[in-house]
């Protein structure tokens, strides 16, 4: 990842995380960050995860040094048998998600959303996998008929939205009775009260509910953030620099999770 990407985690996601009415990240910063990056193999843009005893997940050669990612995106998706079933990833990012799970969870179809038209470029150049679409679209205002979905997906994405209940209220709209909403983020300790209240709030039943700290945290421990991508496009000199930085980033989040500053939760929703 480019120094400048780098230092952006480092300073503008605390930002993000506490204010999620911001729209820069979305308008702004992410397709700037997806044409900086966009001839690398960064796929993923979630943090890591790891259980104790570890998951130890069966993996293709070709995923294993994303391990960590792959595994957080597992532990929301099999929530539930997506096989056979028609499913929606709202805020799909550089798509390596939704390209590991239609490749190993045999869905009917996955489609990808995200609001970074950038990025959607960028999964739809990189992942070509059969059953696998990805579509430009906002989370509050998705461009999909009613009850057009057997799952939805989220995966630390939601707290970008300005209109969260709002986004809420779209997956209900777009999932078919006995749906899913498969759902995993994190928030600022201030803001888990207003977040629950949403979840409560949302026209879902709620089935599961996990703090995942601890193996958020574990799986930071695992693995540098970047898997060695980090300062891939910066000049030589400052490659070094650069994986510094995003070090610093991924250790100042973890000691945040430590303290308790965070809270990273896995959820699981059913439409009646």
């Amino acid at each position: 990842m480019p120094i400048a990407s780098s230092l952006a985690k480092k300073y503008w996601y605390p930002l993000v995380y506490s204010a999620p009415v911001s729209r820069l990240a979305q308008y702004l910063w992410y397709p700037i960050s997806t044409r900086l990056m966009s001839s690398d193999e960064l796929v993923f843009m979630n943090w890591a995860y790891e259980e104790d005893p570890p998951m130890a997940l069966p993996l293709e050669p070709a995923d294993e040094h994303n391990r960590y990612f792959i595994q957080l995106y597992s532990r929301v998706a099999t929530q539930t048998d997506l096989t056979g079933t028609q499913v929606l990833e709202v805020g799909c990012g550089h798509g390596g998600g939704a390209s590991y799970l239609t490749r190993t969870l045999a869905p009917a179809s996955y489609t990808g959303l995200d609001l970074n038209a950038a990025g959607i470029e960028f999964c739809r150049k990189h992942h070509r996998v059969p059953g696998l679409d990805f579509v430009q679209g906002n989370a509050e205002d998705l461009p999909f008929a009613d009850e057009s979905f057997d799952a939805v997906l989220n995966v630390e994405s939601s707290h970008l939205y300005a209109r969260f209940p709002r986004f809420l209220c779209e997956v209900a709209r777009v999932l078919r009775p006995g749906g899913h909403f498969l759902y995993t983020d994190v928030r600022k300790r201030e803001l888990v009260a207003d977040w629950a209240a949403a979840l409560a709030a949302a026209p879902l039943r709620q089935t599961a509910e996990r703090v995942i700290d601890r193996e958020v945290m574990r799986g930071l421990e695992k693995t540098e953030r970047m898997m060695g991508l980090v300062g891939h496009r910066a000049p030589p000199v400052l490659r070094g620099i650069a994986r510094r930085i995003d070090a610093m980033q991924t250790s100042t989040f973890y000691h945040a999770l430590q303290r308790g500053e965070y809270s990273y939760r896995l959820y699981s929703f059913v439409k009646d």
